[in-house]
Order: structure tokens, then sequence, then C-alpha cells
């Protein structure tokens, strides 16, 4: 899914009303008819108070459409004006009169020195009062209302974006912006929902599609990209019959050392697991029983050293190399990786403590072959690029990084980013149970068996992560999140393939097949 900017947003929006031949306000009807009937097919009539808050400017123009078709069926709505300015858009007047139509009388309007209504824990709000357009910081009595929102308990529905909330930067103070259960998003997400600085702002999205010209939304390239299904199956390469295993490459793992040799052996299976035809594992002597005894499948090379790697040499040709998990920052092992990289010219999947290695000695980044992989998590981001401010300035300095080392960054978190120079992919699998020992090792065993198969970094990296998720959100049903391991990850690899090719009922099907049964049983 594209994540369009907010100025794409705009541009989509007149283009839109151009080419369809219809005005803006009738496109804002659209947009709210859209909000009701997603109402409409959960609530089914249930009279639940529902309080709608509505700005002065276009996104409350789209809350005063949804409050006049929740009053036109029988819906018990109570709709405010937030009166923050005397300044109100074309659309939003225009609307502003339709509601007084249907109701015969004005909506309530809501100044400094009103008194908030009461809003009840098992009531519904609203929040339409700021959209994307908002340039300048709320009223401290504006900021109170939202606090009354967050007081009462009560379910929160933000249209397009809860209000206070930017798509490019992280509020001066969170008690200026609504804190939404739920928000509906107009023909795309935002980048915002799925970093840890501002996705606390709204528990769950979705998007609605508001009939956006269709050659627009194919033609636009957009600079964030969301990860889902139907964007990794294209990515699929499917097996040919006569196929064999030097078809699918050899993937070879360096890494491991005396205490750490697991990070070796789950890089080595995942890899193999995923997909490769040969796996091979470079490890010290003290890992070469563990290989052997659990996972005959490998084959393995050890160092001339017992507990630490200290000079990477192999007498074989691997299509790729994953390079750094549980290998230790010992003198002899940054030497080794010195050596190493001068001379290779081999694809490189490099995680943990060989981007540690690099943090230590910036220059061997200069040695890193095009579109090399690297996978860190926070910790190691920050020892790699430097400390930041906030998310946005992060991903700043991560695409000036890979622009400068033309290199693959892999952001791991709750919603994985995967960073080439200017453009960002938003992973949309993954669970809290990967927050254990092991799982980030099973990643990179995973994009390095991905390019062994001959998929580009990119693309490993961009599937390989959606998998690695899946994977877990798979293993996590019979789990729970405290008991998954990263083992189990790799035990539901098969699974996450096997799911790209299932499909789930939309939720309005569901709600129709219930409705047909009801009318059966009468």
């Amino acid at each position: 899914m594209k994540i369009f900017s907010d100025k794409q947003i705009y541009e989509g929006d007149k283009l839109t009303a151009q080419k369809q031949n219809i005005t803006s306000t009738e496109l804002m009807e659209r947009a709210g008819i859209q909000i009701f009937n997603w109402l409409h097919l959960r609530m089914q009539g249930a009279q639940v108070p529902i309080h709608v808050f509505c700005g002065i400017g276009n996104n409350g123009g789209n809350g005063l459409v949804v409050a006049r078709h929740l009053i036109n069926h029988g819906y018990n709505v109570h709709t405010f004006v937030v009166n923050f300015s005397d300044k109100r858009t074309k659309d939003f007047l225009c609307n502003y009169d339709l509601i007084k139509q249907t109701t015969k009388k004005w909506p309530t309007l809501i100044g400094p020195d009103d008194d908030f209504p009461e809003i009840g824990p098992d009531d519904i709000i609203i929040d339409a009062v700021f959209g994307i357009g908002l340039n300048r910081p709320a009223d401290d009595w504006v900021v109170n209302l939202f606090q009354h929102f967050k007081v009462s308990k009560a379910f929160t529905l933000s249209i397009d974006i809860p209000s206070g909330m930017k798509t490019d930067a992280v509020p001066a103070d969170e008690n200026n912006v609504v804190w939404a259960n739920h928000t509906l998003s107009f023909q795309s997400t935002k980048l915002a929902f799925f970093l840890p600085d501002t996705a606390k702002f709204t528990e769950q999205w979705e998007v609605l599609d508001i009939g956006f010209d269709r050659e627009y939304l194919m033609k636009t390239q957009t600079a964030v990209d969301l990860i889902g299904k139907q964007e990794v199956l294209p990515i699929y390469k499917p097996r040919d019959k006569f196929s064999h295993k030097g078809t699918f490459g050899h993937a070879l793992i360096i890494g491991g050392s005396y205490g750490k040799i697991g990070a070796a052996l789950l890089a080595s299976r995942s890899a193999l697991s995923i997909g490769a035809g040969l796996v091979t594992a470079f490890v010290p002597k003290c890992g070469y029983m563990p290989f052997q005894s659990s996972f005959p499948e490998a084959m393995i090379i050890t160092d001339e050293q017992d507990e630490w790697i200290s000079n990477i040499q192999f007498n074989m040709t691997p299509t790729v190399i994953g390079i750094g998990v549980g290998m230790g920052t010992e003198k002899a092992t940054a030497e080794a990786l010195k050596v190493f990289l001068i001379t290779n010219k081999t694809p490189l999947v490099i995680d943990a403590d060989g981007i540690n290695l690099l943090s230590k000695n910036k220059d061997l980044l200069k040695l890193l072959p095009k579109n090399t992989v690297l996978t860190p998590h926070p910790k190691e981001l920050e020892r790699l690029i430097g400390a930041w401010k906030d998310d946005f300035e992060k991903l700043k300095k991560v695409k000036v990084f890979s622009k400068k080392y033309q290199v693959i960054v892999v952001i791991k978190g709750a919603y994985t980013l995967t960073v080439l120079e200017d453009k960002i992919y938003i992973n949309s699998t993954g669970n809290p149970g990967l927050a254990t020992a092991g799982t980030g090792d099973v990643l990179t065993g995973i994009i390095t068996g991905l390019i062994a198969q001959g998929y580009d970094s990119l693309a490993a990296s961009v599937f390989g992560v959606y998998l690695h998720g899946k994977s877990a959100d798979i293993a996590v049903q019979g789990l729970g999140y405290e008991a998954m391991t990263a083992t189990h990850v790799i035990e539901t690899l098969g699974d996450a393939y096997l799911d790209l090719f299932e499909q789930q009922e939309p939720l309005e099907v569901e709600a129709e097949e219930k409705e047909e049964k009801k009318s059966q049983t009468k």
C-alpha cells in the first residue's frame, strides 16, 4: 500500500474532483458516507450516545457529513462545532447549512468560555476537529477539550488523523493530541501511525477508499510503502519442477563465539528453512560439535581459534554471506573482519556484532559491496549513525547513511522499516512475541537465504521481514507472546509461505453471511 504525503493527498483530492467532474463538497460527501457506512455496519442502529466534535475546516466538514447521515438513520447524535477560529472553509459552511436543514437547528458551538458536554464511558466520540492541514498548536481550551475526551474513557474514533497529530513531526506535548481508539484514514494511512513516538495516538487504524482517481493512485510514486501480503506476492519466486539444490544458492553464515554459538545456529537453520539450497556455517572450533549434533543439514567450517573467529578463510564460493551473529568483538575478530571486507565481493547481510564492529571502525563501511543489508536493532543503529531526537530525525539520518554507503538498512522494531536511500518500506506483520532472544538472528538467516535463492537484496529484505513477522504471527496463536521462541519462528516459516495463498473474507461479506443465517433460522 502506498502511503501518500500530505501534499500528494491534496493533489489527489483536486485531481479527482477535476477528472470525475465533481465538486470538493461532493468528494467530502463521499468520504463522510464511507465513515457512516463503517459505523453503521458495526452499530446496526444501536442507540449509544454519539458525540461528534467538528472543527471549522474540511475535517470538520467531514464530521458534519457523518453526523447528518447518522441522524438520518435514527442514531442518538449530539453534534458540536469546536469554534477555535472565525474562519471557515467553503465545504464546512455548505455542510453546516445541510445539517441545519436536517435537524432544524444549528450544531452546538463550543468556545473558550463554554462548559464541555458530559460524556459517559460507554458513549462514542467522533473526533473531526483537526485534519492533516493543522499548522499551529491548538489553543489551551481546545487542549483541555482533548483531555476531556481522554478522561471520559469513551471510545474515540478519529476522522483521517487524531486531531493535533502531525504526519511528519512529533507533537511538542502529547496532551495536545487526541488519543484515539480507532482512526479511519482517507485513501492512505500515515507514516506517523507506525513510529514509536507517534503510533500511541491511535490504537488501531483503517484506510477508507474514497474513490481517488485510479490513474493518480497507480502512477504516483511515494516515499513510503506499507508492506502486506498484496505487496509481497509479486516478489515470490515459484519453484521450477526440474530445479535442484544448486538452483537455490549456497548461503554462508559467519558468526558465533564461545557461549554464542546458538546465534549462528539459528541463522543457519533459518537460511535453510527459508529455502536456500545449501548452507555452510563458519564458526570457531567450539561450535563444531553443537552444529554437527543439532543441525545435520549444514556443512561446517571452523576457525583455527577455539572460542572466537580470528581468520575468515574458506575454500568455497558462496552465493551470499550473512555475517556477525554472535560473533563477538574481540580484537582478532575485528581484524579478521577488516581483512575479509578488503577482498570480499560477495553480497552481504550484516547483523549484531558485525554492525558493532563497523560502528567502531567506520572506515570499513566504505568497503561494503553495494546493497549490503544491515539489520540493526535500535541500539546498534544508534552506534552506527549517532543519536536522534525523535523518530523522524532518525529516518532522515538513516536515509543519509544509506545514500552515503549505498546500503540497505533494516531497522528492527514493532514495525520493522527497510530503508534504501529515500525509500522506506514499513512491515505490517509481527507481534510482541518477537521481543525475545535469537529472533534477530533468525531474520538475518531469512534474508541471507532469500538472497541465496536469487532474490535481489532489497526484495529479500522486504520479503524476508514480512515472512519473519508472519511466521511469528502464526506461531504465537498456539503459544502466546511470552512462550514463543526464535526456534518457533523458524518452525513456522513454511506456514508463512503457505499463508501467501490463503484469502480472508472481508468484514462486509462476513456480516452478509451472518444476516443470511439469521434469516434462514426464522
